[in-house]
């Protein structure tokens, strides 16, 4: 219920117009903020019994803490954890997933609700912009760097919104990206974005699924968080080192997970694990896979990275709620 509420707190920019504005009463967050002050009324005590927001007994006012407006209210920031109160989405979905858990049938992400698709952007890509550029690709091969800055093509497989992709394109001018993925409304998205920010002579979006994605070849190809959603990932692996060059590299970035299920008995344990029942096996077994699951162990990507065809993969860094892998030819 509280998710619901946060997730209304974030679309109606509740937590932008308390950040840094001390105490309020639930008048002048309505003020503030264009709403019904007996609808914020209740909001704030829901907000302040949950632990978001804190309340004065001795002026009856609320505020918002610096450390709570830098997971709530700082949308650019890599602390930022709105995207994963989108509770409208995976709530739209549990009739149909119960649905599936008896007939085993796949849920497509194409039928999610369309909070789904800007609540994963929302999640991931402050986390990508503050770390992309600035440690995951220095970290790899000493070759990866040195190509971006002067000319390399880039294929970002299972793009999404094109959040990574984007990133990528604007830290390294020289070089050309193509963003991959299956799903069109979200290549019609992504499209947008590239020519508003007018990146579109080196910066391509185009609807194609993991196993068939064209061009090439590529010096760098990505998966950002999205090698466990897809159907086969062998085959998205297979179709990776096709279109590689013959020194080029593939960067996978997986959510983190334990290597056995105790491992991940942990807040981050609970998120993806839900994510993973509600949206992740649901799409895989809908495109007839058997479904890796977000909460796929180290020696599962390995060994899906080896089916592919590379002789060698390792694992770059750990982050909280991330894994970097580097495979090659």
């Amino acid at each position: 219920m509280t998710a619901a509420l946060v997730y209304i707190g974030q679309k109606l920019g509740l937590y932008n117009a308390m950040s840094g504005a001390g105490p309020l009463t639930s008048a002048e967050l309505a003020a503030r903020s264009g709403t019904s002050e007996r609808y914020i009324r209740e909001w704030l005590l829901n907000q302040a019994a949950a632990g978001y927001v804190e309340y004065d007994p001795q002026t009856q006012k609320y505020s918002l803490p610096p450390e709570h407006a830098l997971a709530l209210a700082d949308e650019n920031g890599e602390f930022y954890v709105g995207g994963f109160f989108s509770a409208k989405a995976v709530l739209q979905a549990a009739d149909r997933v119960a649905e599936a858990f008896q007939t085993g049938e796949g849920v497509p992400w194409s039928e999610q609700d369309t909070d789904l698709f800007s609540g994963t952007e929302a999640s991931f890509r402050p986390v990508y912009q503050a770390y992309i550029p600035n440690l995951w690709i220095p970290l790899l091969n000493s070759e990866v760097q040195e190509k971006l800055m002067s000319s390399a093509r880039v294929a970002d497989i299972g793009c999404g919104y094109g959040a990574s992709t984007l990133i990528m394109t604007r830290a390294f001018p020289n070089s050309q990206f193509f963003g991959f993925d299956s799903h069109p409304s979200s290549m019609e998205h992504a499209r947008v974005l590239a020519e508003r920010e007018g990146l579109q002579n080196r910066l391509h979006f185009e609807v194609a699924r993991s196993n068939e994605f064209p061009g090439g070849p590529y010096d760098l190809i990505t998966f950002f968080t999205c090698l466990h959603d897809m159907a086969d990932p062998v085959a998205a692996m297979k179709r990776a080192y096709e279109k590689l060059t013959e020194n080029g590299t593939v960067m996978i970035v997986e959510t983190m997970a334990g290597e056995r299920v105790e491992e991940n008995f942990n807040p981050v344990g609970v998120i993806f694990s839900a994510v993973s029942t509600l949206c992740c096996v649901p799409n895989a077994i809908a495109g007839g896979g058997k479904a890796m699951g977000a909460v796929a162990s180290d020696s599962v990507i390995r060994e899906t990275v080896l089916a592919g065809g590379f002789r060698s993969i390792r694992r770059v860094c750990d982050g909280l709620l991330n894994r970097v892998y580097e495979a090659r030819h």
